[in-house]
């Protein structure tokens, strides 16, 4: 199959999916069930056979002339693109506003953006707009990509920190150091993907039963409330417990959705409640002060009279504790629907007993 990140035409479809009409009916039946389709857009290097490599100053060449892959890598299948050529820029903003013409796609998740330099990025997000409003991703946790180009980059030092505290190499405290310089490092309305695995997570680092084990529905359950929009990877629904081929063809098995109830709780949580929507329209956080602080992190995201509050037992053993913060005097419902689970209401007065790698989810929601 070779490398989906080695492009030889942006304008193509690959025939192995089908045609560019076939994908044309993919983004209206999206659109008409009232879904967003992005592409994967890589914009930092082309495959060899390229019709651009007809132009050699297009891409960044070495000391004798030659062109060659990104600096600092073995990626043999790509070359490298030379971001100091004008015509070269115009070329790839034009492909870009092809799919938004051709296809009425809906925006771009852009490929390891923060090896474009940033002022590509903000002349093409003013040009797509101009065609029609679109949703940037950056593959990148650099803050500057938000000011003008991207509205949502990856948490990936946060998915880091979940696979070390799942380790044991980390401590609870690492989670709040992290939501502390999230705050001063993005603007409120800076979306933030989280995530317990992706592509190149899942190929190249594990599985998440191999990176979790028994911890991997705790840390979904915080990767999908704690901030931002959350990120399900392919597969994950299907109980994906194997590492994709990254050049070859690798299918999920769907026979067994056994993820998949777990995952649509989550997600009718995420659009019935706003205390977890997303950026400014979404619900302030809080960490929620135990007895257990060593081992239990437990939050609270509010949004008026919404709010969910999220109890974790992120240690490989029985934990108890109470709540030492305030806890409003209401009613809430357990997303997960463990009905013999003490309401939050009572968890300063009560122990509250968690199982080794367990989790909690309850919510309040205006009436």
């Amino acid at each position: 199959m070779g490398s989906y990140y080695s492009i030889t035409d942006y304008t193509a479809v690959n025939p192995e999916f089908g045609t560019l009409e076939d994908f044309k009916s993919l983004v209206k039946t999206a659109h008409e069930n009232n879904m967003k389709v992005i592409l994967d857009w890589v914009a930092n290097h082309t495959a060899w056979d390229s019709p651009w490599m007809q132009n050699k100053d297009w891409y960044t060449l070495d000391s004798l002339g030659n062109p060659g892959p990104p600096e600092g890598t073995d990626w043999s299948d790509v070359v490298d693109l030379n971001y100091d050529n004008q015509e070269m820029k115009t070329a790839m903003k034009d492909a870009m506003k092809y799919w938004l013409t051709e296809a009425d796609i809906d925006g771009f998740r852009c490929d390891v953006a923060s090896w474009v330099p940033t002022e590509f990025w903000n002349d093409a997000r003013a040009e797509l707009d101009q065609v029609k409003p679109v949703f940037m991703l950056a593959e990148a946790e650099m803050p500057e990509l938000h000011k003008k180009a991207f509205h949502m980059s990856y948490a990936w030092e946060f998915l880091h920190i979940m696979n070390s505290i799942a380790k044991g190499e980390m401590n609870l405290d690492a989670i709040d150091n992290y939501m502390a310089k999230e705050d001063t490092n993005h603007a409120p309305n800076d979306y933030r993907m989280y995530f317990v695995t992706n592509h190149d997570e899942n190929s190249w680092n594990g599985t998440v039963y191999e990176r979790f084990g028994e911890a991997y529905p705790a840390f979904a359950t915080l990767a999908f409330t704690i901030d931002g929009m959350p990120l399900i990877y392919s597969g994950q629904e299907a109980g994906l417990n194997w590492r994709l081929k990254f050049f070859e063809k690798d299918q999920v098995n769907w026979e067994n959705l056994e993820k998949s109830d777990f995952y649509a709780k989550l997600l009718d949580l995420k659009h019935r409640n706003p205390a977890i929507w997303n950026g400014t329209y979404g619900g302030d956080y809080q960490r929620i002060q135990t007895s257990n602080d060593e081992n239990i992190f437990c939050f609270a995201r509010t949004k008026g009279e919404n709010e969910i509050i999220v109890a974790l037992n992120l240690s490989g053993d029985d934990q108890i504790f109470t709540v030492r913060s305030t806890i409003r005097d209401d009613n809430y419902q357990n997303v997960f629907e463990e009905t013999d689970m003490v309401n939050p209401v009572q968890w300063k007065e009560k122990n509250v007993e968690m199982a080794a790698w367990s989790y909690l989810l309850f919510e309040r929601k205006s009436q």
